[in-house]
């Protein structure tokens, strides 16, 4: 008998493929979001808008383009939420939601206490989660994931934020912060369940269409004029098309294969792009704590990159 007829030949492995490319549509997706901050400032300056209707008017911008492209597919948009409302309605809920009192936490507490509690509490809640379902804690590998980034997340606020931005109500702004945190653990873990029943684009959509008709009676009382200059509009559709629409489709497409602890530390990548940007575009210093800050996220995202799918509930 042959050696060719006794050895099997190797089977590539397929899950691998899938799974890298949603950790890669995550990645890509907290890049996009990274980009909001510059966009949102320099929105901000020469309109005069609240956050609150910024938010409002990317959520519509983008629900109006994803339904004129899904508009030969209003039958599915249809069926998806006959099949599971409640998951979808609640992913579109809780994405004006968390957005709201992200912008609540930054009036009241300041960017810094804002965003390490919202964004930092995420992934943890998350993985805490995960564990329980599994009814095993989290190895040392995704535990010390969890804390480069966090930590890595913190520096980086730390450093950026304004150290003389007002804080008129700390203490309601640390729970409006941590309720936009676990609003936004739990809409990510809401949403993976979803996207292994619903296409991305119809996940998206009916999502951003929830979510700006949850901000829309905030953004009426805060004012929603916008003067229609060529900087401005060009400024809202990437809020809308490009940091919303594109981004959330990849997001979502991504969690059908990836934890959602993985996911909420995939997209810290965000505060690390808006710093960069800000140092590249708005010609802001680079401290050495963002330095470090950005090695440590760097170094978590590819600890996540090079262990897909070892230590994970």
């Amino acid at each position: 008998m042959s050696l060719s007829r006794t050895v099997p030949p190797a089977v590539p492995a397929t899950t691998a493929s899938p799974t890298r490319t949603g950790l890669i549509q995550i990645t890509v997706t907290g890049v996009l979001w990274g980009t909001t901050g510059v966009a949102v400032q320099l929105l901000r300056d020469s309109t005069g808008l609240s956050p609150v209707s910024i938010g409002f008017h990317r959520l519509a911008i983008a629900a109006l383009v994803l339904l004129a492209c899904t508009a030969g597919r209003l039958g599915a948009l249809r069926s998806a939420l006959r099949a599971t409302p409640v998951p979808l309605l609640l992913t579109g809920l809780g994405l004006g939601l968390y957005q709201a009192l992200y912008f609540v936490a930054v009036a009241w507490a300041g960017v810094s206490v804002a965003t390490v509690v919202s964004l930092g509490l995420a992934p943890v809640l998350a993985a805490a989660w995960e564990s329980v379902r599994a009814r095993r804690l989290p190895g040392p590998l995704r535990l010390a994931t969890l804390v480069a980034a966090v930590v890595g997340l913190a520096l980086i606020t730390g450093a950026t934020a304004d150290p003389t931005a007002a804080a008129p109500t700390p203490l309601l702004g640390l729970l409006a912060a941590a309720g936009s945190g676990l609003g936004y653990a739990v809409t990510t873990l809401i949403s993976r369940q979803a996207s292994q029943h619903v296409a991305p684009m119809t996940l998206t959509t009916i999502s951003t269409v929830t979510g700006a008709l949850t901000l829309a009676p905030f953004a009426v009382v805060a004012g929603v004029g916008v003067p229609v200059r060529p900087d401005t509009v060009a400024l809202l559709l990437h809020l809308g098309v490009i940091t919303t629409a594109v981004a959330y489709a990849l997001f979502y497409a991504g969690l059908r294969t990836t934890p959602g602890s993985v996911a909420a530390v995939l997209t810290l990548l965000e505060p690390l792009t808006a710093a960069a940007l800000a140092v590249a575009l708005l010609h802001e210093p680079l401290p050495l704590p963002v330095v470090g800050g950005g090695v440590l996220l760097l170094t978590a995202v590819a600890a996540t990159y090079l262990t897909p799918r070892r230590d994970t509930p």
